[in-house]
């Protein structure tokens, strides 16, 4: 199971001790507004999310990883590839615990998650679904190169589709 480095993150599998980190992100309800079905979790939710995540990686061989900071050695969210049962699309999705929003640390890492997904998985598209309120999330997208592709639902709610093209990835990195 891959890690990956950026500049400033460590991209790493979940471990226990994430454990008060992640249930405080997910706690938040303005960081759990646009994610899933919009509220926020319990503390063993959350865990369970964190345990769900690793089943991702073990049957799929991918998945979304922590996010360390690599300065304070923080765990500060998560961020890669999605693509459970049922999903629309093969996803790159991004959470941040919100002391850690506006850095520029979730665009940061949904880079390194693409070029994973492009370069190493051999993805020729992916998608990033995002709740239309979610302005923040939709100026990552953009910063990525991603375009509006269109709509799906998603947990009962709408979220729009945001993609972008391998081909159109290689030519500008």
């Amino acid at each position: 199971m891959t890690t990956l480095e950026t500049d400033r993150l460590l991209l790493r599998l979940f471990r226990e001790a994430d454990l008060d980190a992640y249930a405080e992100m997910c706690a938040d309800p303005e960081a759990m507004q646009y994610i899933g079905p919009g509220h926020p979790l319990s503390r063993a939710e959350s865990w369970r999310s964190m345990a769900t995540m690793l089943g991702h990686w073990q049957l799929r061989g991918y998945g979304l990883w922590a996010v360390e900071e690599k300065a304070s050695h923080e765990m500060i969210g998560r961020i890669g590839c999605w693509n459970p049962e049922g999903w629309p699309e093969f996803e790159i999705g991004w959470m941040l615990r919100r002391p850690f929003w506006g850095k520029g640390l979730a665009t940061e890492a949904a880079k390194a998650a693409i070029e994973y997904a492009f370069q190493t998985l051999g993805r020729t598209h992916i998608v990033s679904l995002i709740v239309p309120q979610n302005q923040r999330s939709i100026r990552v997208a953009e910063r990525l190169g991603e375009k509006l592709e269109g709509r799906t639902e998603i947990f009962g709610r709408e979220v729009l589709i945001y993609g972008l093209k391998r081909d159109n990835w290689l030519k500008h990195h």
